[in-house]
């Protein structure tokens, strides 16, 4: 075929497809139009096309209806389809439709008004998208046929569409996660609903009081009025709802008492109305609705017993009632007629035994009693529930010894004993716990050795078994466990010498042996573990010198007091920093020791001193060489390095954006008195460029001399956030201009230089914190919210941080905030990732990650939420201030013993309390011990602009303006 030839078929396609198009039904020819309206980048329409497939009534995502003489459409399946633009108006030319589904798209505009018209439609889902602006009025009087609708989940404006509850035909109303403005609910909406069946309006900004007459929806099945801002009582008629099956109005502002009337709902399985202000005692009937699987009334006000219909529930297998104030005993039966699986009744001051009959039915998996005032021993039949994969008793009044069988059961991945009376042994039959991965026992009175057994625990993580009275050596099986990432064993009678082979603990974070009897030397191999940064061995009686290896480590507590150590310091010791690290170790000195202090060393001291002088001669050696490489380098015109021809030295640029620099603009910046932060993978120089001024940030990566994990590592983060950064774009994403390698494996990452800094530096750097007041900490929250939302719901695949925290939180000039730092990042696949080691910092890690190993997005928004409680509070994640609790425990703890104003920063104004109350209220949220009932981070920037501070009056502007004494 000739070029010309082709060219003139090619001409003519256009032509075929109108006269392909020409003899198609209206219908078709519609759908084709509305197609030219949507981008389609996964070409998903690309078979609507009548050349392809002459029967329109095959086109995929489409059904016709039999019911004309001509084919019509009858029903459009177009839910993510990755379609963008704005909604195809043609689709209102379709008279015979009935379900329209737009869902999880990326429309964007306003609503069609022309949809309520259509006389067919009994179904439109435009839920997931993007559409904003007002619902149009139209929606109140139309829809002759519609019975669901669906736009939940899109940024829908304005008051709430109360005139919706007129269209009397609907059986499905889900207008749940849109930012309406603060509205309440028509007084009397529900009356001409009798078809209702699913009323979903969680996060719509509604506020007042549930009117009474929601009692009149006698088809509801379900009624979601959660995470609004609700206040009143729940009105008694919601006993009148017949045919109810779920009731969600959890994350309000409900006060009073829960209503008597709720076990006479025959349907009842689900009931939620926890993070709220409820009072007064837990009606007794409420148990006695015979289908209720799941109660949650966490994190309320309700006080008094439990009742003892409880022991009487038939179908419950999921109760959590934890952070009230219910005290008594719990009815000695509960558990053996029902099916539970999940109890948590933690932050109570429930008293008495655990009920013996509480895993009656051989389901319980989850067990969480802690912090109450239980006595007596953990029941035998406990130690029997092989279905238990989650215990946690701490801090109780519990004795005696844990039933042998608990200590192996196959499933527990934590048990969490802490903080009791608890005594005996650690049993061997502890090797048949398998998926163990935390084993938090300080703060008792157990005995014995520590069996050997515990080394072979595939996936052990934590040993934490401080304050008690073991005794004898570690086993030597322990040194085995790769897994391991917490040794805590202080303050017991451990004697013998540290296990030998400790490099297998690649993961291990904290070690702390303090205040036992351990002897012999300290294992070299310590200073070759990648990740320790807290070791504390204080209080033995360990011997010998203190390894030049631990040098290596980077430490956020180091203590080797008290103990007989002997020799001189290593070189990095030597200097006050670590004076405290090292007192009560009499024959240990810096520099050279006397020559009595050698004599007791023995003929290693004389063999310490020939070593100490070879390394002062290779120090010398070394400076001498890199003296000579530095003139080198220094009479070289501008270039940074060359080859042995005298050419240049060769950087690999990668650039993500036009740039007007290079290698030699960026290396001329790279000196000590241009360092502007260093952490975990490098430090951050401040690069101002020769050529106009301009100022980037350049992070040069650790690597070199820090043998293969410390260059693995490194690369691992530089490609990490190459990755990641490289095809982001967003105001709230701190912007990577590019990338440079080089020689001898040296990485540079050149970021948009942020002038404001960190949030962290900012926040907690001392007086400079008060120039942040509530509006700007608001800002900058809402800011970093939206950052992470683009990151989890925008990106495709989705993108885990995984080390959220204020000091990774950047601001500019204005104080506009954006997140940094993606050297831990991770692609989300299917829900989760796993990982291999912690990422992320003290005090932001959520509490499932530390033991399941496996990430989500929801284990970011609790590290938000962290940040967050700094904003409001002040304080920060983990500090001395806070006790031996991190922030978000102090956060608890404070709010139940003086209220959400105890724990308010007190150096901002008064006026703001109800502001910062109210994201406290969206922190807590985020920090949740559940991840499931934590909010996505799209819900998360929602909230935050319903909680957008309140414009100040202009006195009252005026006086917050004024300098705050600090």
């Amino acid at each position: 075929m000739t070029p010309l030839l082709l060219l003139r078929l090619l001409c003519l396609l256009p032509l075929a497809t109108i006269a392909a198009s020409a003899g198609l039904p209206a219908d078709f020819t519609t759908l084709l139009a509305a197609k030219s309206d949507l981008s389609d980048p996964t070409s998903a329409l690309a078979a609507w096309d009548p050349r392809h497939s002459p029967s329109p009534c095959r086109w995929p995502h489409l059904l016709c209806s039999a019911s004309h003489a001509a084919p019509a459409v009858a029903s459009l399946l177009l839910s993510n389809l990755s379609l963008a633009g704005a909604f195809p108006s043609p689709l209102c030319s379709l008279r015979s439709l009935a379900h329209l589904d737009l869902s999880y798209n990326s429309l964007t505009g306003p609503l069609p008004p022309c949809l309520a018209v259509l006389p067919s439609l009994d179904h439109l889902d435009l839920s997931g998208n993007a559409f904003s602006g007002d619902v149009p009025a139209a929606y109140g009087a139309g829809f002759p046929s519609l019975a669901t609708l669906s736009l939940a989940g899109n940024q829908l404006s304005g008051a709430f569409p109360g005139f919706l509850l007129n269209v009397t035909t609907l059986q499905e109303l889900l207008l749940a996660y849109n930012p309406f403005a603060p509205s309440p609910l028509p007084p009397e909406p529900f009356s001409g609903l009798p078809h209702l069946r699913v009323l979903w309006l969680a996060g719509c900004g509604l506020v007042g009081e549930i009117p009474a007459s929601v009692g009149s929806l006698r088809s509801l099945v379900n009624l979601d009025l959660s995470t609004n801002n609700l206040t009143g009582e729940i009105p008694a008629t919601v006993g009148r709802l017949e045919s109810a099956v779920q009731i969600e109005l959890y994350s309000n502002q409900l006060d009073g008492r829960v209503p008597d009337g709720l076990g006479e709902l025959k349907r009842l399985r689900f009931f939620d109305a926890s993070m709220n202000r409820l009072t007064g005692e837990i009606p007794a009937d409420l148990f006695l609705a015979p289908r209720l699987e799941s109660l949650h009334m966490y994190q309320n006000q309700l006080s008094g017993r439990v009742p003892a219909t409880l022991a009487r529930a038939p179908a419950l297998a999921d109760l959590r009632l934890f952070g009230n104030r219910l005290a008594g005993e719990l009815p000695p039966e509960f558990g053996k007629n029902c099916p539970l699986e999940f109890l948590d009744l933690s932050d109570n001051r429930i008293s008495g035994r655990i009920p013996a009959a509480l895993c009656g039915a051989g389901k319980l998996e989850q067990l969480l009693l802690l912090n109450n005032e239980l006595v007596g021993p953990i029941p035998a039949e406990l130690g029997q529930c092989r279905t238990l994969t989650r215990v946690r008793l701490p801090n109780n009044q519990l004795s005696g010894p844990v039933p042998q069988g608990m200590w192996g059961l196959p499933h527990l991945y934590l048990l969490e004993l802490a903080g009791n009376q608890l005594s005996g042994t650690v049993d061997s039959t502890i090797a048949m716990a398998t998926n163990l991965s935390q084993l938090l026992i300080s703060d008792n009175r157990f005995t014995g050795t520590l069996p050997a057994q515990v080394g072979t625990l595939p996936a052990l993580f934590e040993l934490s078994g401080a304050n008690n009275m073991f005794s004898g050596p570690l086993p030597a099986s322990l040194a085995e466990v790769s897994t391991l990432g917490r040794l805590d064993l202080r303050n017991n009678s451990l004697s013998g010498e540290l296990p030998q082979g400790v490099r297998r603990w690649q993961k291990l974070t904290q070690l702390d042996l303090a205040g036992n009897h351990l002897t012999g030397p300290i294992p070299p191999e310590l200073g070759e573990l990648p990740v320790l940064n807290s070791l504390d061995l204080s209080d033995n009686e360990l011997t010998g010198d203190v390894p030049v290896q631990l040098e290596n480590l980077k430490l956020s507590l180091f203590n080797l007091s008290n103990n007989r150590l002997a020799g001189a310091l290593p070189p990095l010791f030597a200097g006050a920093m670590y004076r405290d690290s090292f007192v009560g170790n009499p024959a240990l000195c810096r520099g050279t020791c006397p020559s009595g202090r050698q004599s007791r060393a023995g003929r290693r001291g004389l063999v310490g001193s020939v070593v100490s002088i070879l390394a002062v001669a290779c120090v010398v050696l070394l400076l001498g060489v890199a003296w000579f490489r530095y003139t080198t380098y220094r009479s070289q015109q501008s270039g940074h390095g060359t080859e042995p021809g005298g050419g240049k030295a060769r950087w690999a640029l990668t650039s993500f954006h036009k740039v007007e620099f290079d290698e030699d603009d960026i290396l001329g910046c790279l000196d000590e008195d241009n360092v502007v932060g260093m952490g975990a993978s490098g430090k951050v120089y401040k690069a101002v460029l020769g050529r106009g001024g301009e100022v980037v940030a350049v992070k040069k990566l650790w690597g070199g001399g820090g043998g293969k994990a410390a260059d693995g590592a490194a690369k691992d983060s530089f490609d990490a956030e190459v990755a990641t950064l490289g095809r982001i774009r967003h105001k709230n994403i701190v912007r990577l201009w590019c990338c440079f390698r080089g020689g001898d494996d040296c990485r540079l990452l050149v970021y948009e230089y942020m002038p404001g800094g960190s949030l962290g530096d900012l926040l907690h750097g001392g007086k400079g914190s008060g120039l942040l007041d509530w509006p700007a900490r608001h800002r900058i929250m809402a800011g970093a919210a939206e950052g992470l939302a683009y990151l989890h719901h925008d990106c495709t695949p989705p993108v885990l941080h995984r080390d959220v925290k204020s000091s990774n939180i950047l601001l500019d000039a204005d104080l506009g905030a954006k997140v940094a730092d993606f050297g831990v990042a991770r692609v989300l696949g299917d829900g989760h990732a796993a990982v291999t080691a912690i990422a992320g910092s003290c005090g932001y890690i959520a509490p499932e990650y530390s033991y399941t190993l496996r990430v989500t997005e929801k284990s970011d928004v609790y590290s938000f939420g962290v940040v967050m409680l700094e904003l409001v509070t002040g304080k920060k994640p983990v500090s001395p201030e806070l006790g031996d609790k991190d922030l978000v425990g102090w956060v608890h703890g404070g709010i139940e013993r003086g209220g959400v104003d105890s724990v308010l920063d007190p150096r901002l104004a008064g006026a703001s309390r109800d502001d910062m109350a109210r994201a406290l209220h969206v922190a807590l949220l985020c920090t949740s011990s559940l991840p499931i009932n934590r909010p996505s981070m799209r819900a998360v920037v929602k909230l935050l602009h319903e909680a957008a501070p309140t414009p100040a009056p202009p006195a009252a502007k005026a006086a917050e303006e004024k300098p705050l004494d600090v």
